[in-house]
């Protein structure tokens, strides 16, 4: 048998003070975004902001629906859309965040597991690493330089 060690690396900010004044204002487009989610169910709202090569920023949030699983989740919502009208264009980089109606979110919240996998396909896809700021409603804001941080042993098309 042999053992296998798997690591990953965050940059973990204190507040969104400590972000660089472009990721801040991307972090601001994801938090408007989120304020516009449609969570009835879960009373969960995510909203994200993709900053794409070309300078356009695609904004998404949560989309929910009674017939679960039939919503759809921000990072997916604005990652699709963005290789919908901008298939041949980068993504440099995302910032999300999360809000529970019930409770203050105050931790950094990761992307979910199929959201993880979605942005995989991108970042396989243009052969270069998406950075990912993530945060909860209020707090610290964790930073991933690449997906792989967040997903070690992805699943992608060399499997199949």
């Amino acid at each position: 048998m042999k053992e296998i060690k798997i690591e990953s690396t965050l940059c973990l900010f204190e507040n969104m003070d400590e972000l660089s004044e472009s990721v801040s204002a991307l972090m601001q487009k994801a938090i408007t975004a989120r304020k516009k989610a449609y969570a009835p169910y879960s009373n969960f709202n995510v909203g994200a902001a993709i900053l794409l090569a070309n300078g356009e920023v695609i904004t998404g949030n949560n989309q929910e629906n009674a017939a679960y699983p039939s919503g759809l989740c921000a990072e997916r919502t604005a990652i699709y859309y963005a290789g919908a009208q901008y298939p041949n264009v980068k993504i440099i980089s995302m910032a999300l965040t999360a809000a529970s109606n019930n409770n203050k979110t105050s931790q950094p919240i990761p992307p979910c597991g199929a959201c993880r996998q979605a942005i995989a396909e991108y970042e396989i896809k243009q052969e270069s690493p998406i950075e990912i700021y993530f945060m909860g409603e209020v707090g610290a804001v964790a930073k991933s330089g690449s997906l792989a941080n967040l997903l070690p042993l992805g699943f992608d098309k060399a499997v199949l």
